[in-house]
């Protein structure tokens, strides 16, 4: 079961990340939203209605996740960015993907949410100086600082740990 919740392994931090992984994380968010269209534009409504795992999101949920993570990923950059350690606001992810516009809403705004978000965000990461990655943000829930050079690597996994869960539902 572990294989179908995390397809690529669970998330595993690291303490520093150099210019070479950090340029790898920002190559891996760029490409999100073409690699995962080239896996779920020609998914059926069956197919974008098939959980990736028994008690899971369906692949529609996914992609609607995809896209209300990711902004809010970008926008905790910018926050971080522009302010001294500022405290996000985390939310209910598992609840949001109950919502309608989650579980039956078409993905094409989704699709083109991350178009948008992944090119502005990729446009905002490249011009970021080294000093800039040390800068991080308040999670209140694990109560400590993120650096966006460890949010990069999350969001970098993140991508690839959602892409899993669609390829699992496209090879079924």
């Amino acid at each position: 079961m572990d294989n179908l919740k995390y397809p690529i392994g669970t998330f595993a931090p690291k303490t520093h990340y150099t210019a070479e992984e950090i340029a790898g994380f920002i190559t891996i968010i760029e490409q999100l939203p073409v690699k995962l269209a080239n896996m779920v534009n020609h998914f059926t409504a069956q197919q974008l209605d098939t959980p990736y795992r028994p008690q899971g999101w369906t692949a529609r949920q996914v992609v609607h996740h995809l896209a209300d993570s990711h902004a809010n990923s970008y926008i905790r950059f910018k926050l971080a960015l522009t302010e001294h350690h500022p405290t996000i606001k985390p939310y209910e992810e598992q609840l949001w993907a109950e919502l309608p516009d989650s579980k039956h809403f078409p993905i094409q705004a989704s699709m083109s949410m991350l178009d948008g978000i992944h090119a502005r965000w990729v446009v905002c990461l490249r011009a970021m100086q080294p000093a800039d990655w040390e800068k991080g943000f308040h999670h209140p829930e694990k109560n400590r600082v993120i650096t966006l050079a460890k949010a990069a690597a999350l969001y970098a996994w993140h991508c690839e740990h959602h892409l899993g869960h669609i390829k699992i539902v496209q090879t079924a």
